[in-house]
């Protein structure tokens, strides 16, 4: 290969030999410098190659026993936040987007206590909505600890929704994800067309930043929606 060769390729061509051969479960693979000089690039380039081929669960490194090819490759899920617009136009459906609500709040007991809050730490709620189409597709129910961020305090999320703001703002450290049917309650019934009562699809995401609560939202969907996962 040539020295432009970047660490990605050499990535690739690691999992093709992994997955096709000739390195077969439990082979050990050559010393990075061997490696490195075989591939025509530097010994940091395949230092990382090697080490994100590892971390996608195909190989197992050992200090001073070298690295192997694991007998059965190690699932791992990476989690990338997701962006409700990029949802949508993946459809090809025309996204919007609406503030229904904002205000500055003392941070109710009960998400106190799910997030650790502070007494009387205050939070920014919001209210928002995604349309598909012109057809309301998704109901933020968000809460942002201003402690953690307090330039949410002063941003009016008019234009921009906060689910762009945050990825765009600050990353996360911990998430921590729950799918659930709730029964729909009057916002629900106002804004997606559901009937009182009725089980909507809801996901609640919880995110931390350093062990600090960034944000909690729940989002409601309209009937018919479907999560597909793939990994």
């Amino acid at each position: 290969m040539a020295e432009t060769t970047t660490f990605r390729e050499v990535m690739a061509e690691i999992v093709a030999r992994i997955t096709e051969g000739p390195w077969g479960p439990g082979t050990l693979l050559p010393g990075e410098v061997e490696l490195a000089e075989e591939f025509g690039v530097s010994r940091t380039t395949m230092n990382r190659a090697l080490r994100e081929v590892s971390e996608q669960g195909f190989l197992d490194r050992r200090r001073k026993a070298g690295t192997r090819v694991r007998m059965a490759p190690i699932r791992q899920a990476r989690f990338e936040m997701p962006v409700v617009r990029a949802e949508i136009e993946k459809t090809g459906a025309d996204y919007r987007y609406a503030l229904v609500s904002r205000a500055v709040v003392v941070a109710p007991d009960w998400l106190r206590a799910r997030m650790g809050l502070k007494a009387r730490a205050k939070v920014v709620h919001l209210v928002c909505l995604h349309f598909a189409d012109g057809v309301a597709f998704q109901l933020e129910d968000r809460w942002i600890n201003a402690s953690a961020l307090p330039q949410a305090v002063e941003q009016d999320f008019s234009v921009v929704g906060p689910n762009e703001w945050l990825v765009a703002t600050v990353p996360f450290s911990e998430v921590e994800i729950s799918f659930l049917a709730q029964a729909a309650d009057a916002l629900m019934v106002q804004h997606l067309d559901h009937a009182l009562g009725d089980p909507v699809f809801c996901v609640e995401r919880a995110t931390w930043w350093q062990n600090a609560a960034v944000t909690l939202v729940t989002l409601a969907h309209r009937r018919g929606y479907r999560m597909t996962t793939r990994y």
